[in-house]
């Protein structure tokens, strides 16, 4: 018996075109950026907030945040530009509120 690799004439050498088409990852160290418009889960909100996840609930239950948006029965997320109103309005005298 012959166990060889049998290679057919037709047969693509490049990577196929399922892998080809995925997205890239994005680099852990590249900084992120807050999106103008759109939806952000809270491990990706958590990047532009100066605080833990504890604190972004307690302020959300004291209405000092913003209101997260169900969008279905397992996903909360935040709309983007509620987050940037927000981060505005904190700027205003350069004081944090704590």
């Amino acid at each position: 018996m012959n166990f060889g690799i049998h290679e057919e004439p037709n047969m693509p050498t490049a990577i196929p075109s399922w892998q080809a088409s995925r997205p890239a990852r994005v680099c852990q160290d590249a900084p992120a950026v807050l999106p103008q418009t759109g939806f952000l889960r809270e491990a990706r909100l958590l990047q532009f907030l100066p605080f833990s996840h504890s604190t972004l609930w307690r302020r959300v239950r004291a209405k000092t945040f913003p209101a997260p948006v169900k969008i279905s029965g397992r996903i909360t997320a935040w709309r983007a530009e509620d987050i940037r109103a927000w981060i505005e309005k904190q700027g205003g005298d350069g004081a944090a509120d704590g």
